[in-house]
């Protein structure tokens, strides 16, 4: 991912050691890596969220298409869609159902 050798590195970790000494190096350690784990989880946690919105897109444009022709001799992907679309809203209704 970088392409850091080995005398880089321990070039890297001298420095670090005689700027921030030996009492403070391990705290931002610590503090760089949960750093860097947070970036990398909001990453993913953006990638996930846009793959999500791309599906809801993609089922949309097939209920607009399963429209279009009409329900009848649509194709098999297009009554998957509409079937999980159905699904989904069926779900969200639920809650607010009156007793």
């Amino acid at each position: 991912m970088f392409d850091i050798g080995f005398w880089e590195l321990l070039t890297i970790a001298v420095l670090a050691l005689l700027i921030l000494g030996p009492e403070r190096l391990p705290g931002a350690l610590r503090s760089t890596i949960s750093t860097a784990r947070k970036v990398r989880n909001m990453a993913t946690g953006f990638k996930h969220e846009v793959e999500h919105q791309l599906r809801i897109h993609e089922l949309h444009e097939n209920l607009k298409k399963a429209e279009q022709e009409g329900l009848d001799n649509v194709s098999p992907e297009l009554k998957k869609s509409v079937e999980e679309l159905k699904q989904a809203a069926s779900s969200v209704q639920e809650p607010y159902k009156k007793k």
